[in-house]
């Protein structure tokens, strides 16, 4: 039965939206129409026309109108038609037309950057498409007809239990799947949490980091929510500054990974800024943004396993498997529940219930984590030869955070960060500097330096562009 279905369909063609206009008949009319159509480029070479009998009882025409349109546009070239082939516009170079007037010298479009060590991007080469598909396979044979539904602005309960058992195994999570709530990734979680005032979760003012992404800033800025910046050291965020600050609501961290600066909070401000939030009844929002990547320390857990009801832990696939997927999530406390599912509103707000399915499955079966090991491995591959070439060719330059992660800190002399990049965008490199980082109302305190991401280059190139970054650091520091 499924081949005479697939036949059947062959048979009936594809759709084709014509409007017949004019005065002559309806053939000369059909003809001028599929003519425009092709030279629009509306209809690309190759595709596929439909049927004569589909075609004229969808334009309530005669089916010898059709058949002799087509025969028109076949003998004058538009066409094309072979036994078991059916009928097809000819295979051109470009739509058929008026010649278009090209300027003398046509402006050249610039490749992009030749060497790509922009933070915070993963290897995009090594996607696991192969256990990915089997995932999405096994997750689609597997799902129950409700997945096809109307959804649960929740998230999937399969994903949901499936985090609950790898966080807490991996990061030191404490939660349950009740209280997980699957967003897009950190920016969403933001949007959810600090949204339009009508809906706010939560309100600022808002302490962050002195050094973060100036993208989450935007993002609390737009919402109206005001952020107070904390001073950043070799030990994190300095979290005694939340006690002389009045009218913090909240603090927002990267406590596994301090971004960019690489290093984790200091056990003794994990406890400090959790004792904070108890006492003022604010909420820490722990961005956990890589951290399953670590070369040359203990895992460091979530500050979440301290106090699960005054945390907000949120996490993503962002890089540790491929931006595109649009996949988070975030470890709530019991009372923020209902407030995040009411805020996520519309259902095109929800990531893909299949998209969902599948992690769900990929963690489960261990392939995440395999994943995860091997991806482990190639970075510090990559990290080590950073750090090597660095230290051979500009053994005054320190190199910092490179414990974990998908970056490193490569730190300046005084007053260079602004000519370093200039030059790099010259040898086509795509590298950011600490300033960039900097939050506007907070004073620079970790000097001039580069934030090189090892990641995002693919494998074939990547010797090349770390040559072309020691090529461009400051006079005096070779050799």
């Amino acid at each position: 039965m499924a081949e005479s279905w697939v036949n059947s369909a062959e048979r009936i063609g594809v759709d084709l939206h014509l409007e017949l206009s004019g005065s002559g008949s309806r053939r000369g009319a059909l003809a001028t129409a599929l003519r425009e159509a092709v030279r629009s480029g509306r209809l690309a070479p190759g595709t596929r026309l439909p049927p004569y009998r589909a075609l004229a009882a969808d334009l309530g025409v005669a089916r010898n109108t059709v058949a002799d349109a087509y025969a028109e546009l076949v003998a004058e070239g538009w066409l094309t038609a072979r036994q078991g082939s059916g009928t097809r516009v000819a295979e051109r170079a470009k739509p058929l037309g008026r010649p278009q007037r090209v300027p003398k010298e046509a402006p050249v479009r610039s490749r992009g950057p030749l060497h790509d060590l922009r933070q915070g991007v993963p290897d995009a080469s090594a996607f696991p498409r192969a256990a990915w598909s089997a995932a999405y396979r096994r997750a689609l044979t597997e799902a129950p007809s409700a997945a096809f539904g109307p959804g649960d602005p929740q998230g999937r309960i399969e994903l949901r239990t499936a985090l609950t058992e790898y966080l807490a195994r991996s990061r030191g999570v404490r939660t349950e799947p009740g209280r997980i709530v699957i967003c897009s990734g950190f920016a969403h979680a933001l949007r959810l949490l600090y949204g339009d005032v009508g809906d706010r979760v939560l309100r600022g003012p808002l302490a962050v980091e002195a050094y973060g992404l100036g993208f989450h800033r935007g993002i609390l800025e737009r919402a109206g929510v005001r952020t107070v910046p904390l001073t950043v050291d070799q030990d994190g965020a300095n979290i005694g500054e939340l006690t002389s600050a009045t009218g913090i609501r909240g603090v927002l961290l990267t406590p596994a990974h301090q971004f960019p600066t690489g290093g984790p909070l200091h056990p003794e401000r994990r406890a400090a800024v959790v004792d904070w939030a108890r006492m003022r009844g604010g909420v820490v929002v722990e961005d956990d943004y890589d951290g399953e990547f670590r070369y040359d320390r203990k895992p460091v857990g979530a500050v979440q396993g301290l106090d699960p009801e005054r945390v907000v832990y949120v996490g993503s696939v962002s890089k540790s498997l491929s931006p595109a997927l649009r996949l988070g999530w975030m470890v709530l406390p019991r009372h923020l529940v209902v407030d995040v599912v009411a805020a996520k509103g519309e259902r095109e707000a929800w990531a893909g219930v299949l998209d969902q399915l599948a992690l769900a499955e990929f963690l489960r079966s261990g392939a995440y984590d395999r994943h995860v090991r091997r991806m482990r491995q190639r970075y510090r591959r990559r990290r080590d030869l950073l750090v090597a070439a660095l230290a051979e060719r500009a053994p005054g330059l320190e190199v910092s955070g490179i414990a974990a992660g998908l970056h490193a800190v490569v730190r300046l002399p005084a007053g260079s960060e602004r000519a370093v990049l200039k030059a790099a965008v010259w040898r086509g490199i795509e590298v950011e500097g600490l300033a960039e980082f900097l939050h506007p109302g907070a004073e620079p305190s970790l000097g001039d330096g580069l934030v090189v991401g090892f990641a995002a280059a693919a494998e074939r190139g990547y010797g090349a562009a770390v040559d072309a970054l020691c090529g461009v650091l400051p006079p005096g520091v070779e050799g």
